[in-house]
């Protein structure tokens, strides 16, 4: 009555918390298990940004219900956004379920679980779920167990920051993760340490507003941000050789930060950020605080910081109000700053937030088309952009052996995947590889000979 198995949807943040779940229950003595076939107890760690994800966990939910009325000892559980945005209304359609765990209270699940299974190992009836939704002070400083997938693992997510003080008017996180908390410097520091010493080489640093960390805990320093603050006390630690963050915001992106990519040599050239729409119009309806200008004059900034780097973004199409002419311009400006990668979604309504309450919805056939063309523009800079790299030399984090074990696997600093042919000693290693062949997303290389 030991064996879990976490099944993980949404985002990075996401992936974190599930992962420093695991870590928890396996101190208590659980088996983490990959096979949710051969698991006793089973938790959705679930994600509510979009209607479709929570659908998604709820059909899987009710799947497993039928499951759990064959087997009453079989324990379901339902953790994060979705349990937090929706608490004990989800027991409206799954009156089956034990736990329901909002995003703050990660850290009580072991406990929620041992008396579970004490009442059930004794035979004592359990007549209620469990329902922890509640904001609890200093939660995000609970998100910092890893469950290191054996002596191979070479890069790990640290989360810095919770909670969204944004209020961006599609957006339903600050109501599912709370304001936004900070975690103590020294605090991530230490964990980073820890990660290098059990053979970590890449942190990506993670938040909801990640670039906001700290902003009412720390002074800025000559200039320099928290944030940055903390990039260079990372940068610092011995043994990490690359540090990744996600999800900035385009506001806070100062003086400061654009420069680190110019002076940390750990900082990957690769920036993530999230434009949402091209059209300024779209942007003050969506209380965006940045014009489509200051976006661009930000894009040109970090690429005369940087000229190798590497963009991504997220887009919204169809939000309401949204007309041809305002998608045309998120077209153009989609083009212009010539993303590697993007994150393109249909506009959802997410009952609660103020785009909810407008008026002039946005069709799910324009949605869709919609999509659909800036799908193909990325196609179209993805190919060209990973067509470029053939013939180059690559710096690569050997992370290990692909899924079908042929070659091995790693990504550039630029974060593109890479496969070439390795051997296992090289896992962990900076390696140069030499890319001979590229599709729209993956790149294929051979190791470069190494002198001496």
């Amino acid at each position: 009555m030991n064996r879990v198995h976490l099944k993980t949807y949404g985002c990075q943040m996401n992936e974190r918390d599930s992962e420093a779940v695991a870590a928890m229950l396996r101190a208590r003595g659980y088996r983490i298990v990959a096979d949710e076939n051969a698991c006793d107890i089973l938790l959705l760690n679930t994600c509510s940004v979009r209607d479709l994800a929570e659908q998604k966990a709820i059909a899987k939910a009710e799947n497993l219900v039928v499951h759990k009325r064959r087997r009453p000892e079989f324990v379901l559980g339902i953790l994060g956004c979705m349990a937090q945005n929706r608490g004990a209304e989800l027991l409206d359609r799954l009156p089956d379920l034990d736990l329901i765990v909002g995003t703050q209270k990660f850290h009580t699940v072991p406990d929620y679980l041992d008396n579970l299974r004490a009442a059930r190992e004794a035979g004592v009836p359990i007549s209620e779920t469990i329902i922890d939704v509640a904001e609890e002070a200093g939660s995000q400083n609970a998100i910092r167990d890893h469950l290191l997938d054996g002596p191979q693992q070479v890069t790990a997510f640290v989360s810095i920051q919770q909670g969204c003080n944004m209020d961006c008017a599609f957006c339903i996180v600050p109501k599912t993760r709370g304001d936004e908390r900070s975690r103590p410097m020294d605090d991530i520091v230490a964990e980073c340490r820890e990660l290098a010493a059990r053979g970590v080489r890449e942190v990506t640093l993670l938040g909801q507003i990640v670039t906001s960390y700290g902003r009412r805990d720390y002074e800025h320093t000559g200039g320099v941000s928290p944030f940055v603050q903390l990039l260079e006390r990372v940068h610092a630690v011995e043994g990490i050789e690359r540090i990744r963050f996600t999800s900035p915001h385009p506001r806070g992106f100062k003086d400061d930060l654009v420069a680190a990519y110019a002076r940390l040599p750990k900082l990957c050239e690769q920036v993530h950020l999230p434009v949402q729409s091209g059209s300024n119009r779209i942007l003050r309806a969506m209380n965006r605080p940045y014009t489509r200008e200051r976006y661009l004059e930000l894009v040109s900034a970090l690429k005369a910081a940087h000229p190798g780097l590497s963009f991504s973004t997220d887009v919204i199409v169809g939000f309401p109000g949204e007309t041809e002419e305002d998608f045309a311009q998120t077209a153009a400006l989609f083009a212009e700053a010539d993303y590697d990668m993007a994150y393109v979604f249909k506009y959802s309504v997410r009952t609660g937030t103020p785009a909810a309450e407008l008026g002039d919805q946005v069709d799910e056939a324009t949605k869709e088309r919609r999509n659909q063309e800036l799908l193909r523009l990325l196609e179209g800079n993805s190919r060209r952009h990973t067509a470029a790299l053939v013939g180059t030399v690559q710096e690569v984090l050997v992370e290990g052996p692909d899924k079908r074990g042929r070659q091995f696997t790693g990504r550039t600093r630029g974060n593109r995947l890479v496969h070439f042919p390795s051997a296992e000693q090289l896992v962990g290693a900076l390696a140069a590889v030499r890319i001979t062949r590229a599709t729209t997303s993956v790149l294929y290389g051979e190791l470069e000979p190494t002198v001496g």
